[in-house]
């Protein structure tokens, strides 16, 4: 892969084409600035990059091996195979960039760790990764996750974070980074913001995406060793967007690869009934950054639903945004049943139970392989499911 096509986006002002920048108050400005230069200058560094390779190795467990599902793919056509981020220490990709924004506001003196959290994997890894840096952490999120994941809440506890419950709006992921930066604005000085996806004021969406991008670096090299080609089919699933652009990224420039990102259609197309932000969205801001956005005719972000907390928000990163635009990626939606569906299908016929995000990503590869007997498709399986099973038992119960 070149550097020319990550030196270049984003620019020097934090656009991905006409996505991103920092829409913010200027009392931020400064500290965002601050962030921006650390980055550059620290990350870079051979100190730091030595550090956070042990660190992946010894602590992450990386690399996370590429499967082949051999089930699967006898039974749908085409050929399946999934990046194992679910093996990732914490059960997702959310520790890639946690330990990287960890690790950055140690060299920078930071004394404590602030985030949202949607389904809870960022929350659990933000605190992991503040545990192992010594650092004070405190997590927002809203009432309706933490009631649907509630094992992450309780090893967020475990691991010393604080959880904030969040109570306004629909209390869900739009209302968690609402309040999450207000809490920052308090004290900016000894705390640092770390964003759960490739979204935000800039420098956030390049900084997870640059610590997200090991996935592709990995899957990549794995699997043609495993093939001796590169796959015709990544997929991989859009809420924000970091495991897609960490996977996306390493094949950007291969004509012959096909980049499919897979957000939720939950119940319906209606408004409030779906999270489908490349799909039904227009160019809008939130959260300071521009982006594709759900939203009214005011420009106010539109009510959001998904099945899986980690999707439901109304906006997704910029660089998706761009892609979507350059027809760089394809951008499909899948229901809550088709998810669900997807779900029980990998666990029962694999032995993997995945994350409801991540489902989203199986569901659409296995209606590719239905379509493209003889192609192959790399899903990006994000996450593992242990947060979602009660909740999907108690609502949706078990298949025949």
């Amino acid at each position: 892969m070149s550097t020319n096509y990550f030196k270049a986006n984003p620019d020097l002002k934090g656009f991905f084409g006409e996505y991103g920048g920092s829409f913010i108050p200027e009392v931020l400005e400064e500290e965002m600035k601050k962030i921006n230069d650390a980055y550059y200058s620290i990350s870079k560094s051979h100190e730091f990059i030595s550090e956070l390779r042990s660190i992946r190795k010894h602590f992450q467990g990386r690399p996370t091996p590429v499967y082949f599902c051999n089930r699967l793919s006898n039974k749908y056509g085409g050929r399946i195979y999934l990046k194992r981020e679910d093996l990732n220490h914490t059960g997702a990709h959310k520790l890639n960039h946690c330990m990287g924004e960890a690790l950055l506001a140690k060299y920078m003196g930071k004394k404590k760790l602030i985030a949202e959290t949607g389904a809870g994997q960022h929350g659990v890894a933000l605190a992991t990764a503040a545990a192992y840096f010594g650092l004070e952490c405190e997590i927002h999120m809203g009432e309706v996750d933490i009631a649907k994941e509630h094992p992450n809440v309780v090893r967020m506890k475990i691991l010393g974070a604080t959880v904030v419950p969040v109570t306004h709006g629909l209390k869900t992921l739009k209302e968690a980074v609402d309040s999450a930066f207000t809490a920052y604005l308090q004290d900016p000085i000894n705390t640092i913001y770390c964003i759960g996806s490739v979204v935000g004021p800039h420098p956030f969406p390049m900084i997870v995406r640059d610590f997200q991008r090991v996935v592709g670096i990995e899957a990549r090299e794995q699997f043609q060793e495993m093939t001796g080609e590169l796959p015709d089919n990544v997929v991989a699933c859009v809420g924000g967007g970091s495991n897609a652009m960490g996977i996306f990224s390493a094949f950007l420039e291969d004509d012959e690869c096909t980049l499919h990102g897979v957000e939720p259609a939950g119940r319906s197309f209606k408004k409030g009934d779906h999270a489908a932000s490349l799909t039904f969205g227009k160019p809008g801001v939130i959260h300071g950054f521009k982006c594709y956005l759900l939203q009214d005719e005011n420009g106010e972000p539109d009510p959001v639903y998904s099945v899986a907390s980690g999707l439901d928000y109304p906006g997704v990163g910029p660089e998706h945004s761009m892609l979507k635009d350059l027809n760089k990626a394809e951008y499909h939606s899948i229901t809550d049943k088709e998810c669900i569906d997807a779900f029980y299908e990998l666990s029962r016929a694999e032995g993997i139970i995945p994350a409801l995000e991540s489902a989203h990503a199986v569901a659409y590869a296995l209606k590719l392989a239905k379509a493209n007997p003889q192609k192959s498709i790399l899903v990006n399986l994000s996450g593992r499911g242990d947060k979602d099973i009660d909740f999907i038992v108690d609502t949706f119960g078990l298949p025949e």
